[in-house]
């Protein structure tokens, strides 16, 4: 539970946050166009710190990494709470985005060393679970605060829960051997980029995949829900089932990933996710949407947990912060590009044709994996750390 306890708290920081972050950007006489802006900056500060992130984990080790991404995200919600204008306000949200990146880092690392590798994946996935549940939390309790003191209660609780999450760190106990790791200097960067490069070329990329998908649905559903013209409180219900399907599946995609291999879960939850996607146009009402909505919570809460377990199954052990480094720079990548290019089809060709595209990003992603990964009950090998061996097809 020790490393559990400062994910659910920072879930619920961050759920905090993020309805509001556009709200207090044009109350700070932001524009529609900048304030959308100022909510990229998010993921932004995520993905230019993804690599200089595992330099933070490899120097004070994922305990320290914890306590001090809980600091500096709790500042950085202060920050944009007092903020006088809308350049300090998108500084305080670049912050946190990076303080997030190294947060999420830090815990993926931790778990992946502490945890036996037959139950990787579901310790990985009930951790995505655990953030899922976290995210959903966060907006109930900011809810009430703004009710009862304006928007700066949502930043007030998001500090107050990214706090905490920095104090449940403390709890959290140094992984044996980590002095004699510590010892041994990490791999360079470069050097884990040529000698992976061919992990990096296809499972690497698949995860971008995956992450991109799972970012085009968030986009996806609301812009789809308000071209048929469906109004805030039922998107609002569509987005409940959505994430009731997805939060119900990481433990069992976790015991199968463990039982029969990452391939036979990570596949169909991509297949399930892209035609889902794809088939959103078919929709014209609250009863359709809701249940395509569910298949694609379906999907994603089956991948809940996959691109951690498989950057945990590749990682080198001496190196293991740098190599996940790496990795979640090429998840954030997908993450950030999704809805980028779902915008840029949608600008040139119209909705409908940016949907389907989402949809088939989910399923190159189902495809590249499926070549990528071999069929097998674990997927990895039994030597000490845990390390993937032969995972990819020749």
């Amino acid at each position: 539970m020790a490393g559990y306890a400062p994910t659910l708290l920072y879930g619920v920081g961050e759920g905090a946050v993020l309805p509001v972050v556009v709200l207090s950007a044009r109350d700070l006489g932001a524009s529609l166009s900048t304030a959308a802006l100022i909510v990229t900056l998010l993921g932004l500060g995520s993905l230019a710190f993804s690599i200089p992130s595992s330099m933070v984990v490899n120097r004070f080790a994922e305990r320290g990494a914890i306590i001090g991404a809980g600091a500096i995200g709790a500042a950085a919600c202060l920050v944009c709470a007092a903020a006088g204008s809308v350049w300090a306000f998108a500084v305080a949200v670049v912050v946190l985005g990076a303080a997030g990146s190294v947060f999420r880092l830090a815990r993926q690392s931790y778990l992946s060393e502490v945890v036996p590798i037959h139950r990787r994946a579901l310790a990985l996935s009930t951790l995505g679970g655990v953030m899922r549940i976290g995210v959903l939390i966060g907006p109930v309790l900011g809810g009430v605060a703004i009710s009862a003191f304006g928007l700066d209660g949502a930043y007030v609780v998001a500090a107050t829960a990214l706090v905490l999450a920095g104090l449940a760190g403390l709890l959290m106990s140094e992984p044996a051997g980590r002095a004699s790791m510590r010892a041994t200097p990490p791999t360079s960067m470069r050097r884990l980029v040529v000698e992976h490069r061919r992990v990096f070329a296809t499972v690497g990329v698949g995860v971008l995949l995956v992450n991109a998908i799972r970012a085009m649905r968030q986009v996806v559903i609301p812009l789809w829900a308000s071209h048929v013209g469906l109004d805030a409180a039922t998107v609002s219900w569509v987005f409940a089932v959505a994430a009731a399907a997805d939060v119900v599946m990481f433990i069992p995609s976790g015991l199968a990933m463990d039982r029969f291999g990452r391939r036979v879960v990570a596949v169909p939850a991509m297949i399930i996710m892209g035609i889902a996607v794809a088939c959103m146009p078919l929709t014209d009402g609250a009863v359709e949407l809701g249940i395509v909505a569910a298949m694609v919570g379906l999907g994603n809460g089956m991948s809940s947990g996959v691109a951690m377990t498989l950057g945990a199954d590749y990682a080198p052990p001496a190196s293991r912060a740098s190599f996940l480094g790496i990795w979640r720079f090429l998840a954030e990548l997908g993450g950030f590009g999704g809805p980028a290019l779902l915008s840029g089809v949608t600008a040139v060709a119209g909705i409908t044709s940016g949907v389907v595209a989402s949809g088939g990003v989910g399923l190159v992603a189902a495809l590249v994996l499926g070549l990528a990964l071999r069929p097998g009950r674990s997927g990895v090998d039994q030597r000490p750390g845990g390390q993937a061996s032969d995972t990819v097809t020749p």
